[in-house]
């Protein structure tokens, strides 16, 4: 099992509040916690971090926030992304605050395509 990096990128609409963007971006650091795996009933993202923009080269193209989720392998990303309520109910709710996500994973060294 090789592990997957999840990247995820926020570019908010205008009009989401400083505070709607804070409590929006920490309920997503918070799925480390509240997403249980079906079978286990344990967390199961190995790590989860995140933050807002602070880069000095002007190319972020109107993302505002980052965040990487580490999953230890494909399998438990395709449940976080496909079922897991937690997750699934996040998304639902997070959307309609969005111009556009960006969401990009990738197995650590392999370069393949």
């Amino acid at each position: 099992m090789a592990p997957i990096t999840h990247i995820v990128l926020f570019e908010f609409k205008p009009e989401v509040t400083k505070a709607q963007r804070e409590e929006l971006s920490a309920e997503m650091l918070g799925l480390k916690d509240k997403c249980l795996h079906a079978t286990t009933q344990k967390p199961y993202i190995l790590r989860s971090s995140g933050g807002t923009d602070n880069s000095i080269e002007g190319l972020a193209q109107g993302v505002t926030h980052a965040f990487v989720v580490e999953f230890a392998s494909a399998e438990d990303r395709q449940y976080y992304v496909k079922e897991d309520p937690a997750h699934i109910a996040y998304v639902q709710k997070i959307l309609p605050f969005l111009a556009k996500p960006y969401i990009i994973d990738f197995t650590p060294g392999e370069f393949n395509h």
